[in-house]
């Protein structure tokens, strides 16, 4: 009988995550599916992070610890994905069938990546995927209502043949957008599943971990005028999201972030069929909703042959 492909990797990027860190390394170890290695960059940590991943890889021979110098901040967007090919650099992707990005800021339920590797051997398309992502207040869990078109950039689970075919992370803000759109450009199927068994706990507020939540904001504006987006794409789904927390200026703050960055003439992706192919996309979206565009990107695909734009 042949062996099932389960081998899945994790490379957690981190710096100063005392707070949080041991309830994500603990719903990982606890994991039904254990992870064959689970390789932890630190980046630089001032606080406790250090001797606590000193704990844990001393307990567990499959956490290995790389340690990166303190350049005096967090450094957010190409920073992270820096530190994350830090910890790639020391393995050989060869080595495993699933890679996974997991920010050590999470609490994650106990058959996770059981699950997601099960639905993506029932599914060889699928080249990224994860669950959904909610904030706990007073006991109640709250969605923080991330779109169905793509994996969540806090625990990107990625097969690895598609992670080599669409070139891994770009290095800037913006990462975690062009990663499902080149998935689709490529024919590959790109996203997440809002289901009680892939629900995780998301211990800070996305966008909140440099200098507060509107200058995340105003970063994720940034990261869509780098990445491609359409104004008028942009300012729909900022009306759409008015009623999430923080209301009505922490949207217009991703607003203000898109048009600060075009009236700068800051660069844009580099690659113009990508863009091309993205702006189809928002523009399809816009007429028919997000859902139908992305059924219709991936109807009659096949992995490793592009979209048409």
């Amino acid at each position: 009988m042949p062996v099932k492909p389960n081998r899945y990797l994790l490379i957690s990027p981190c710096r100063n995550e005392a707070d949080f860190m041991r309830q994500t390394l603990d719903t990982v170890i606890g994991q039904s599916l254990r992870p064959t290695k689970w390789v932890i960059v630190d980046d630089g940590s001032t606080d406790e992070t250090p001797a606590i991943l000193a704990e844990y890889a001393r307990q567990h021979d499959w956490i290995e610890i790389v340690t990166r110098a303190d350049r005096g901040h967090r450094a957010v967007g190409p920073g992270v994905i820096d530190a994350f090919y830090s910890g790639y650099a020391t393995i050989n992707p060869d080595d495993f069938d699933y890679l996974c990005k997991l920010d050590l800021d999470l609490r994650l339920p106990p058959r996770y990546f059981e699950i997601l590797i099960e639905r993506m051997a029932a599914n060889p398309r699928i080249g990224t995927c994860s669950g959904k992502a909610y904030l706990e207040r007073d006991g109640e869990l709250i969605s923080e209502r991330h779109g169905d078109e793509n994996s969540l950039g806090m625990t990107k689970f990625y097969r690895v043949s598609c992670f080599k075919e669409i070139g891994g992370f770009v290095r800037e803000v913006g990462w975690d957008g062009i990663d499902g759109h080149k998935c689709r450009m490529k024919g590959w199927t790109a996203i997440s599943w809002d289901e009680p068994a892939l629900r995780f706990v998301h211990l800070r507020v996305m966008g909140a971990s440099h200098k507060g939540i509107y200058t995340g904001r105003f970063r994720q504006g940034y990261g869509q005028y780098y990445m491609g987006t359409g104004f008028w794409f942009l300012a729909a789904s900022v009306l759409s999201r008015l009623n999430q927390k923080p209301y009505v200026f922490g949207q217009l703050s991703v607003l203000w972030g898109w048009i600060w960055s075009a009236l700068q003439g800051k660069p844009r992706y580099h690659d113009p069929e990508f863009r091309q192919f993205l702006r189809g996309y928002q523009r399809r979206a816009l007429l028919v909703g997000k859902k139908r565009a992305t059924e219709e990107c991936s109807k009659n695909a096949t992995p490793g042959t592009p979209m048409a734009p």
